[in-house]
């Protein structure tokens, strides 16, 4: 087992009060697993990635343990996760087009980079060269600035400077988001490739589109407003999904040659509740269809088939 989380709970600090953004998150990550983490914006996909790499101010960690390749990673520990970082845990972050250093050229900054990690640059150089060929990049971009890549270009150079170190677990947060559709194909199909030749053991991909997942994911967890709700293999979620939020998701998704005159899309009703101050029990029951009075007590995450887990107590074994 790659990765373990138990009842991980984070909270953003405000003068208003704690923003519930992650409550009691459990779930595993297995070694060759590329897992995608699917929901609304602000349901805590990006939250539960960054606690796991940098937990800082506003984040406020509550409770919870990780666990990586059997050692406990203390996330709450600034000094302690700096070991990890990088060289355990790497992350494609959110707007990674503008994750580089604008002032730098790309192979003074990866050597500053590998440099401050303890790393010997002229030894890993051969593997950079390597690496940029992998992704289709001439070995001439260590000598550019960032402005002078495309954003593909940019792209692909900034996951391989995340796996440069061959990283246990790989966060990628919204990495296609900002690119055309060949350009999402082939990031997607180098991410699958960095797992196939073991350059990374895992990997969580956080994304809106879930047609993306369709292509690369072994497995998606389904999430709202800062819970858990569904996780199952790709197949399952797509085609069979349980929980009610899930099924909503899949169905408002678009058919490809489907006219709009045939079959209108159909949004899910309702807006996500306000984490500063959510509602008891399941978070979903006020837009849920099938809500009923037990809905107001919180469905715990459990496995209802054989790698198939459902927070949800009228679709689940859970129900009274």
């Amino acid at each position: 087992m790659s990765l373990k989380i138990e009842n991980l709970t984070v909270y953003y600090q405000t003068i208003a009060g704690n923003v519930r953004a992650l409550e009691d998150a459990s779930f595993s990550l297995a070694d060759g697993e590329i897992m995608g983490v699917a929901g609304e914006s602000g349901c805590g996909k990006s939250t539960l990635s960054n606690s796991l790499v940098y937990l800082h101010a506003p984040m406020k960690f509550i409770r919870g343990r990780a666990f990586l390749d059997g050692e406990e990673l203390f996330i709450q520990d600034k000094v302690k996760m700096d070991a990890v970082r990088y060289k355990k845990i790497s992350v494609i972050p959110q707007y990674a087009m503008n994750a580089m250093n604008p002032t730098s050229k790309i192979g003074v900054m990866i050597k500053d980079l590998l440099t401050s990690k303890g790393e010997d640059f002229e030894k890993i150089l051969p593997e950079l060269k390597n690496r940029l060929d992998l992704v289709k990049l001439s070995p001439d971009v260590l000598n550019l600035y960032p402005f002078e890549l495309s954003g593909g270009m940019k792209q692909r150079m900034v996951m391989v400077i995340s796996t440069l170190l061959n990283p246990s677990l790989l966060l990628a947060d919204e990495v296609t988001s900002a690119l055309d559709v060949s350009s999402q194909k082939a990031v997607a199909e180098m991410l699958v490739g960095f797992r196939d030749q073991k350059i990374v053991k895992s990997m969580m991909v956080i994304t809106h589109d879930i047609s993306i997942l369709y292509q690369m994911a072994n497995s998606i967890m389904v999430m709202y407003a800062g819970q858990l709700a569904e996780k199952a293999s790709t197949d399952t979620i797509i085609n069979s999904p349980r929980h009610p939020y899930t099924k909503l998701l899949i169905q408002s998704l678009p058919t490809v040659g489907v006219r709009f005159s045939e079959s209108r899309l159909a949004g899910i009703p309702g807006n996500p509740p306000l984490l500063l101050n959510p509602p008891t029990g399941c978070r979903f029951r006020d837009r849920c269809p099938v809500a009923f009075a037990k809905c107001a007590e919180v469905p715990p995450f459990v496995e209802v088939e054989k790698g198939h887990f459902l927070a949800c107590w009228k679709e689940g074994k859970t129900h009274a």
